[in-house]
């Protein structure tokens, strides 16, 4: 991955804006309003988006006789299958979740699972595939924030074959 990618990723508001946008377009004042940044600080942040190919501009309107640009984000993000800089994506995608946690309506359940586990190849793929479908469904079904009939929701996986302790990937299973 490329290193402007991988640092337009690494700041976690950066990555905010991207699950903002994945629904629909919004524009540097309707971040800044979501996020509760300045107009300022969300057109910097939205420039690095847009520097690393990670949003597009949408449309161009006018509104309230200014000139307004709205961008959505780029669809096949290079989250789902990062290799280069994991370490350093885990970093911004923990600072994420504790400020996510933080926000957890205490009154519904929610999953969280953890594991360092071996298992076959084959079930490994199997499962991968089936995150990574369930992340698809969920940004397919995403409207934009605060539509009626929806609920704010987070989710966080990062799921990956590791090497074992010794550094090596473990041999295939005979």
């Amino acid at each position: 991955m490329a290193d402007d990618v991988l640092r337009a990723l690494a700041h976690p508001l950066r990555l905010r804006m991207l699950n903002l946008m994945w629904p629909g377009p919004m524009s540097a004042a309707e971040l800044a309003r979501e996020l509760a940044v300045s107009h300022a600080l969300a057109s910097q942040h939205l420039r690095k988006l847009a520097s690393a190919g990670l949003v597009e501009l949408a449309e161009e309107r006018t509104r309230r006789g200014g000139h307004e640009r709205r961008y959505r984000t780029v669809a096949g993000s290079p989250l789902s299958d990062q290799r280069e800089g994991t370490a350093f994506l885990a970093g911004t995608l923990a600072h994420g979740l504790r400020e996510r946690a933080a926000r957890r309506d205490p009154e519904h359940p929610g999953v969280t699972t953890d594991g360092e586990l071996w298992v076959a190849p084959e079930d490994w793929e199997r499962y991968r595939r089936g995150i990574q479908a369930l992340g698809d469904a969920l940004h397919a079904r995403a409207r934009p924030a605060h539509s009626p009939g929806t609920v704010p929701v987070a989710v966080t996986v990062h799921a990956f074959r590791t090497l074992d302790q010794a550094g090596a990937t473990p041999p295939p299973a005979t």
